[in-house]
């Protein structure tokens, strides 16, 4: 392995604080990423790594070893992509992170649209809901419900995805319609888990004027899917992403309640770590999604 290629191992082994995870990224074996590091150590004539049974941390060295090269790897392959994308051609690994809510049916539909285009574009899509680290993942973006608290980060505003109170016919039915905010408090919420302030309060928006209720939640859940599922088997009135129901308010299997109304929305972000060494395929990808996203049905 020539001196480039293993400079790539190390500053992807520091980046992911694993052998076997750079060896996964890199398609290599942990061992030959063992070997790599020590070949790299000999030609050096220093220790890079302090590795034990538990953690891996950069010496001295291998600090300013790291500083002085991962940026420059970031260029090189930047330009080495951009060579590619102007001869016509879009091609590399991409890494997606992305909430469920927005990425099970909106999000996965762009990534395949995308492959569609691209086919030499190989994905991997993870959907979970909570925060990760984009540069020790080895993620090359991400799309956020809520702006990201860190600061190291690329931001981007998509827009907002909307709240709508919604019930089954049949509940309604047994029930009644509310006419009122003040109606809300005869009837069990179902709710998302981020919904509901500490202080038992939702808030409805109207006109662009905000008002917190008092909400009186039967069930929370931070699943979007078993939110969905309760409404459909009426089990109470609940807030959704207007996202998630668009094909049951088609079907009527679920109605608006106190149409007049929303709940507060949810703003969503584009998230990466850099713009200066961004791959051409992560841009192209980048202009692809977010004019996609701002087509779906429940997002401003």
């Amino acid at each position: 392995m020539n001196c480039l290629s293993a400079l790539r191992v190390f500053v992807r082994v520091v980046e992911r604080g694993s052998m076997t995870a750079a060896g996964h990224d890199l398609g290599i074996s942990q061992p030959a990423v063992s070997k790599v590091l020590r070949d790299l150590e000999t030609h050096t004539g220093t220790r890079l790594l302090q590795r034990s049974s538990r953690a891996m941390q950069l010496t001295e060295r291998g600090r300013v070893l790291y500083d002085a090269t991962s940026g420059a790897l970031s260029t090189i392959d930047a330009a080495l992509e951009g060579v590619r994308s102007g001869a016509g051609s879009i091609a590399g690994d991409l890494h997606v992170h992305g909430p469920v809510c927005v990425g099970e049916r909106h999000l996965s539909q762009i990534v395949f649209d995308f492959q569609s285009r691209h086919p030499d574009v190989k994905v991997s899509l993870t959907l979970e809901d909570r925060e990760i680290n984009l540069i020790e993942a080895n993620i090359d973006l991400a799309v956020r419900v809520g702006r990201p608290e860190a600061q190291n980060l690329i931001v981007r505003r998509i827009g907002t995805s909307r709240r709508i109170l919604v019930a089954s016919p049949d509940y309604l039915a047994r029930n009644g319609t509310p006419r009122s905010r003040r109606d809300l408090a005869r009837h069990g919420l179902l709710v998302s888990t981020t919904i509901v302030s500490r202080q038992g309060m939702i808030t409805l928006c109207r006109g662009g004027a905000m008002t917190e209720v008092p909400a009186h939640p039967v069930l929370t859940t931070n699943n979007p899917q078993v939110l969905i599922g309760a409404l459909e088997a009426g089990l109470g009135i609940g807030t959704a992403q207007q996202l998630l129901v668009v094909d049951q308010l088609a079907a009527r299997r679920l109605v608006r309640v106190l149409p007049q109304d929303e709940v507060k929305p949810s703003e969503l972000f584009l998230t990466y770590a850099s713009a200066k060494f961004l791959k051409p395929t992560v841009r192209e990808f980048i202009d692809f999604m977010i004019p996609a996203l701002q087509r779906v049905e429940g997002i401003n």
